[in-house]
């Protein structure tokens, strides 16, 4: 049986690697200066990115939760997936051949990699079902809705048949067991025993914002099914309806670019839109629109700024007026501006682009509006506004709304605009509105993600020493932003000037910590040594060092960081010879001028002055 990984192999496979690919691929990251990447933290809700990437250390640190560590850390927390499989899986992306140690642990797997492997296989038995002469009503409802064989190969449809279990024994073909297929929602259990849960539908595999397949939908085709139209995956470990966004997989990389997605009802909905070139739709998956998919949307976007759009596409129907609605609850934990776009005649995308062409798709994004004012005029929709009684109710339906808006420059307006649909006057709508606003608890509405701590919370952690609770002295100045670059930069620096810099005890005892990790980590020249320099700090400072190794250093290029970075090194040294030669005039009012050890304390001063100009010359 294999051993563990030669430790060779995961030291290449990370070299190799680049974090911010990884991570990239669930968070939209920003430059925040010379080597260093930014984005909203994955591991907790905020409303500003306080997650830094440092590629080149090949590092990440959360400044608001505190979490971080290397590219294995971080698909271990995101994947819940074991180490061995963390480096399995980043060793396949690169095509490197791993080799494993005879006689040492049998590699350490979780179920979690056999559910991925099982929606795989799935996935590639519904597209080869596609082109079977059983598809063929497949082929005709994809086709109606504009669909050809590219368009299908595209997003990964397949096809399902009717039997009971061909995907079943496809599957145990394989190698996969009944119990895996079950614990990946692939079959159901009967009486006896398992068979297909998919059956005579058209198939469209859902993937995570990675690529990985984690489940599937299928709508029926046959008038003899009696099963439900749409048919989902039911939860699994890997599968969780409440996060998971059809399409995301593929828009992902336009949303972040553009920082705008389309929300749209349904899989042939995000395919006509991506063909018809809105390449940032998604959709839900058979659950409606939430909180977790706006967690997940906002850290893909990058939504820390008002600078962003989300469209929502609704039916106008009262089903499609509810979702908006219900849309609008959540919505307002977006920074970016959240609209609603409803198609000419009632027609969903699809339907649109059917019947108009792809032009007529892409123009629906300019018909949007305000969320603000479509769910304005939903509220007041059901009243008489020629009616003096009409006018009021709809005026105490509509006064929370807008007195529920978070930014003091809109809410004005939105009174201006409440008041010119009520055709009231504008003082009245702006009382009702403030009185909208003390009943609702004075304005007030729960911290926002990201917000800061109330004082108990803050307190647990009060021991905790960051950069934001050191002194603000010289001495401890030098100190910090002297670690701060040989984290950063030491590969680059002269490892002598390093040395000699680190072999000088430091003033602040937690920087100090950090000091006597850095100096005794082994191969600063090794990719990924100050990763291991920051996880061998001894705690409670470990957490300090993560900051030094990802904080912005101060600079506008490498070569000015590497150069700030050894000038600060050089500052250390000068500094332990000026504190050595104060020691040395002290000393020397304590001996007789013409003794043996007065000669040599002169001497040593002597030496000191020459050594200290040498050094400062250097960095002239």
């Amino acid at each position: 049986m294999a051993g563990r990984i030669r430790q060779a192999d995961v030291d290449e496979v990370k070299a190799r690697t680049n974090i911010a690919d990884i991570i990239g691929e669930r968070v939209a990251l920003k430059s925040a200066g010379v080597g260093s990447m930014k984005g909203l933290c994955p591991f907790h809700d905020e409303r500003s990115p306080s997650f830094n990437v440092r590629p080149q250390a090949g590092f990440y640190h959360c400044f608001g939760c505190g979490e971080s560590g290397d590219v294995y850390s971080f698909l271990r927390a995101m994947d819940h997936v074991t180490f061995t499989e963390a480096v399995e899986r980043l060793a396949g992306r690169i095509g490197y051949a791993l080799h494993y140690e005879d006689g040492g642990a049998a590699p350490e797997h979780t179920g979690r990699a056999r559910l991925y492997a099982a929606n795989a296989a799935a996935a590639e038995f519904f597209r080869s079902q596609l082109m079977t002469p059983e598809a063929d009503i497949a082929r005709r409802f994809l086709g109606q809705r504009g669909f050809d064989a590219g368009a299908a190969a595209h997003f990964g449809v397949g096809f399902a048949p009717k039997g009971w279990e061909g995907m079943t024994k496809a599957l145990r073909a394989k190698g996969f067991t009944d119990e895996e297929l079950s614990s990946a929602g692939l079959v159901s259990q009967g009486q006896r025993g398992v068979y297909d849960r998919f059956r005579g539908r058209v198939i469209w595999p859902i993937r995570d914002v990675t690529g990985q397949v984690i489940g599937f939908g299928a709508r029926k085709l046959f008038d003899d099914d009696n099963g439900p139209k749409y048919l989902n995956t039911p939860e699994t470990t890997i599968y969780k309806k409440a996060q998971v966004l059809y399409g995301l997989d593929l828009a992902k990389r336009e949303v972040s670019r553009q920082h705008q997605v389309v929300v749209v009802e349904g899989y042939t909905d995000v395919m006509a839109c991506h063909l018809a070139g809105i390449t940032t739709a998604i959709a839900t998956c058979g659950t409606a629109f939430g909180a977790d998919h706006i967690t997940v949307l906002r850290r893909v976007m990058g939504d820390d700024s008002t600078a962003g759009e989300v469209v929502f596409t609704f039916d106008p129907d009262a089903a499609g007026q509810k979702a908006a609605l219900r849309a609008f609850a959540d919505a307002k934990r977006f920074n970016a501006q959240t609209y609603v776009a409803t198609g000419p005649e009632g027609l969903d995308p699809c339907d649109l682009r059917l019947a108009r062409g792809d032009g007529a798709v892409r123009a629906l994004l300019e018909t949007k509006v305000p969320m603000v004012e479509f769910v304005l005029d939903q509220r007041i929709s059901g009243y008489d506004l020629r009616t003096v009684e009409g006018r009021v109710g709809a005026l105490r339906t509509a006064a929370p709304v807008v007195a529920e808006l978070r930014d003091p420059l809109l809410q004005p307006e939105y009174v201006r605009v409440l008041a010119r649909r009520l055709g009231m006057d504008t003082e009245d709508v702006r009382r009702e509105v403030e009185r909208a606003g003390r009943s609702n608890g004075g304005g007030r509405r729960d911290a926002a993600p990201g917000a800061a701590e109330p004082p108990e919370a803050a307190d647990e952690g009060a021991l905790r020493v960051t950069l934001a609770t050191l002194p603000r002295t010289p001495d401890v100045g030098i100190e910090r932003d002297a670690l701060m670059g040989v984290l950063q930069f030491g590969h680059r620096m002269d490892p002598s000037l390093v040395a000699r810099a680190l072999d000088l005890p430091f003033r602040h005892p937690a920087l100090d910590a950090v000091r006597i990790a850095v100096r005794d980590a082994p191969g600063m020249q090794r990719p990924g040594w100050s990763v291991d320099a920051v996880a061998a700090v001894r705690e409670p400072y470990r957490s300090l060092a993560a900051e030094l190794l990802a904080a912005d250093f101060p600079a506008l290029s490498d070569d000015e960081a590497v150069s700030s970075a050894s000038d600060l090194a050089r500052r250390l040294v000068i500094r332990g010879f000026d504190h050595e030669k104060a020691e040395l005039l002290g000393a020397i009012q304590r001996v007789p001028a013409d003794s043996e050890e007065g000669r040599a304390i002169r001497l040593r001063l002597r030496e000191l002055d020459a050594r200290r100009q040498a050094l400062a010359d250097e960095g002239s």
